[in-house]
């Protein structure tokens, strides 16, 4: 346990305390409470305050494995606050400042606690600074994937899906708190930092080069990225002017050159389904295979562990408007971005001349083979923090998209799609709100047995 220097409160002050007045105040706050109570991850999230705003800067040393960090988190307190919760695993705290006055501060496992001088008001906006250094770490998910700060050949790679963000800034770590970014990283000559947003400064001084990124629309932590390393950058623009920025291993630039050069051509026929791109960019990120083994849809510009196939290419940037846009209230909800990501796949193929949405939910329903894989559980209803990624949640999250497209037709499922990806823009939402949503879009029509069965339903339903 660390602590900064402790105060000593007098006598006077303790009896005022007990008697729920603070010295020479008269607030009345509470600790915000670690954990938003999560059903897969209690403890990711804090409450008591709302994020808008994370200011950070940061130096990495590759070769020391040494990162030194500045994070200001810009806050509305939701109800009065003598203390407050920020999510931090590892790396060690200097210094910690509430508006700019040294606070208190403790930490237990990956919670840092946070005493202001003043108690915080209801309504109003604080900033509090973290101070921190040292070797950030690994995070091992509960299904064995690893996230968090991830060491490469030539760098550093930051991933954050579910909750590997808390091992390179503090914040409040859950999707359903999402605020705007800016970061400022500085890394030896020669290398480049590529995160989320826009890149709207570059400078080197005495061998280091301070690369600055911002992202204005609202993000969940969980999909912020910093890749570090050596990388071949290009730029361009949609016909539509979107800004399209690469990044890419020099090692993957062969194999991922014609693949990477369809994402103009797939955001707009993505638009066409989906509606407007809800962000400021687009682009993408390659890395050797082997620094992460899976592909991830980092806001703006998805990560992949290698040149990625059109397939896994549609289905990172479509999470740009299902995950990234519209984000999960919880960890249950993860259908909503996978299941969605996935039907987008087979919407692509059944667009360029491969197998129909049809043949591929045919193709699986009769697999007997994936039976054990696809029907282990309904989507909406993952036994545990281990699958929120599993089979189910993807394929049978797509399955039943696809059962809503049976029984609403072709040109109002469309409409669905558009209309849901409209109605939660840079928002939260869960599956109820989903399901309301559906049933209101399509009076007259009957999910009963869509919900009841393909959603919810354990095992694999009897076809009609």
């Amino acid at each position: 346990m660390s602590r900064s220097a402790p105060v000593v409160p007098s006598a006077a002050c303790v009896l005022l305390a007990l008697a729920l007045t603070a010295c020479g105040g008269g607030v009345h706050g509470t600790p915000g409470g670690y954990g938003l109570r999560d059903p897969y991850f209690p403890r990711a999230g804090n409450g008591g305050y709302d994020v808008t705003h994370y200011g950070l800067r940061l130096s990495y040393d590759p070769g020391a494995h040494h990162l030194t960090g500045s994070a200001t988190v810009t806050a509305r307190a939701t109800r009065d606050l003598s203390a407050f919760d920020l999510d931090f695993k590892g790396l060690d705290v200097a210094e910690v400042t509430v508006d700019g006055e040294s606070a208190r501060w403790h930490r237990t496992g990956q919670e840092l606690t946070v005493r202001p001088p003043d108690e915080l008001e209801k309504g109003g906006t604080f900033r509090v600074t973290v101070r921190y250094s040292g070797a950030p770490v690994t995070i091992t998910d509960p299904d064995g994937s690893e996230e968090g700060w991830l060491r490469t050949a030539d760098g550093a790679l930051a991933l954050g899906e579910p909750v590997g963000s808390t091992a390179w800034f503090p914040g409040n770590h859950h999707p359903s708190d999402k605020a705007s970014y800016d970061l400022e990283v500085t890394v030896p000559e020669g290398l480049q930092a590529v995160s989320d947003g826009e890149l709207t400064d570059r400078r080197t001084r005495a061998g280091r080069t301070t690369f600055t990124w911002h992202t204005g629309e609202p993000m969940a932590s969980y999909v912020a990225t910093l890749a570090i390393g050596d990388f071949e950058i290009s730029r361009s623009t949609t016909r539509d002017g979107l800004p399209v920025y690469v990044a890419v291993d020099p090692d993957q630039a062969r194999a991922s050159r014609p693949v990477l050069a369809k994402i103009p051509g797939i955001i707009e026929w993505a638009q066409d389904i989906f509606g407007p791109y809800p962000f400021s960019s687009t682009g993408a990120i390659v890395d050797r295979p082997g620094d992460a083994g899976y592909a991830l849809e980092t806001q703006n510009r998805p990560f992949f562990p290698g040149a990625p196939d059109t397939g896994t290419l549609v289905h990172e940037l479509v999470h740009q408007w299902y995950g990234d846009s519209v984000t999960p209230r919880t960890w249950r909800d993860m259908w909503l971005n996978e299941g969605f990501a996935t039907y987008a796949e087979w919407l692509w193929r059944e667009d360029h001349g491969g197998d129909t949405a049809q043949q591929t939910f045919d193709a699986l329903y009769e697999d007997d083979g994936a039976a054990d894989r696809i029907w282990a559980f309904p989507p909406a209803k993952p036994p545990g923090a281990a699958d929120v990624s599993a089979s189910p949640v993807y394929q049978r999250g797509a399955m039943v998209l696809h059962k809503i497209r049976q029984t609403v037709g072709d040109e109002a499922f469309r409409s669905l799609l558009r209309g849901w990806a409209s109605a939660h823009r840079h928002g939260n939402a869960d599956t109820r709100d989903f399901t309301a949503y559906v049933e209101k879009r399509a009076p007259g029509k009957d999910f009963t047995r869509v919900w009841r069965d393909w959603l919810y339903g354990d095992g694999r339903p009897d076809r009609p």
